[in-house]
């Protein structure tokens, strides 16, 4: 069976996570992809714990499916070298600050001189233009100037930070590679290459679409713990369960709060969804009291079977004991040969002719 981008070479020098991210996911579906190292140390991860065995787990998560050389970037041979693979690539792929790569000559308007259908993908925290474009970052940084923090946990305290990386997978990675798959369309129309610009802070703005649209309608930014998706009314948030565990609960169309209420015992409330002030923080108070009276599991399994929209809040390693991430495959084993057998995360992306596949 062919992979779909089987034929696709893409030039990768990045490192740590966003555009390792990205090139491994099109990888996994199919592209060859050429990771180019600085000599001695490597791509950062390498350096980051745990380990198993001498390689990082972080490494190992991120470049599969990959080959990897090292090249002196800085010395004229290491360039020459580079511009070779460039001419028969399809992609580059790079997440340096701006600016580095043309003080290397390896920017965009250096490589498409030696092959015009390049298409060359910068990822950066700013982006490449702006008063901010040469200020260093990581993901609080991004996730704060999007707007996200603020709209982020309960009304007391600071915003809690997220456990994973937006700005690197979501806001870069992804994105990233959403634009190298439509420009690569875009060739097999036009025949020509071009350069993306994806900043962390631009991607996960977009994420805020709605949120923002709600805003402009209201010329009021709405406060943290105020909407409904951060726990703002009863019948979207987390309650604590009898054993110590939370449980999270979304129902936000009137019949899922009406089977809700009929589960809990308190039809009472079905016609005080929407309450305000005094009555809601009443609500608030039954229903922490009520989820009390039993664990997560069996509300879960109450839930569920009354067509309550909710969920357990796992710890990972009951993450991959779920019948439904163990059903769909989402947990692989893969033999890397400096290692043995360890466990990862499969393409989230299932396709009926061309599925993405562990090639190496």
């Amino acid at each position: 069976m062919t992979s779909a981008l089987e034929g696709i070479k893409i030039l990768d020098l990045s490192w740590t996570a966003p555009g390792p991210y990205c090139s491994m996911l099109l990888a996994d579906l199919g592209a060859e992809v050429i990771k180019i190292e600085e000599p001695r140390r490597g791509d950062y991860a390498r350096l980051v714990p745990p380990f198993i065995g001498k390689e990082s787990a972080l490494f190992l998560s991120l470049n599969r499916n990959k080959k990897s050389i090292t090249l002196n970037l800085r010395s004229n041979r290491g360039r020459q070298i580079f511009y070779r693979l460039a001419e028969k690539s399809d992609v580059v792929l790079e997440g340096f600050r701006p600016g580095v790569t043309k003080r290397l000559g390896l920017d965009y308007d250096s490589i498409r001189k030696i092959n015009p259908k390049i298409i060359y993908c910068s990822i950066t925290g700013y982006g490449q233009d702006g008063p901010y474009r040469d200020f260093v970052g990581h993901d609080p940084n991004y996730i704060g100037i999007a707007g996200i923090l603020s709209l982020s946990g309960v009304r007391e305290g600071p915003p809690p930070l997220p456990g994973i990386a937006m700005a690197d997978f979501g806001g870069g990675g992804m994105f990233a590679v959403i634009g190298i798959l439509t420009a690569i369309i875009a060739r097999g129309k036009n025949g020509v290459g071009q350069y993306i610009d994806v900043s962390m802070v631009d991607g996960l703005i977009s994420w805020i679409s709605s949120i923002a649209s709600m805003y402009f309608a209201e010329k009021k930014p709405p406060g943290r713990g105020e909407m409904v998706l951060s726990g703002g009314m009863p019948y979207v948030g987390v309650y604590e369960t009898k054993d110590k565990k939370f449980i999270t609960i979304a129902a936000v169309e009137a019949h899922f709060w009406r089977n809700l209420c009929r589960v809990i015992g308190r039809e009472d409330l079905t016609e005080h969804q929407f309450a305000t002030g005094k009555k809601r923080e009443e609500i608030f108070s039954a229903l922490k009291e009520i989820f009390r009276t039993k664990t997560r599991d069996e509300w879960f399994n109450l839930m569920t079977s009354s067509d309550v929209p909710c969920g357990p809040v796992y710890a990972l390693d009951e993450v991959f004991k779920d019948p439904q991430v163990l059903h769909r495959g989402m947990l692989m084993k893969i033999d890397y040969p400096s290692v043995g057998k360890i466990k990862q995360i499969r393409c989230p992306v299932k396709f009926s002719e061309t599925p993405g596949e562990i090639r190496s």
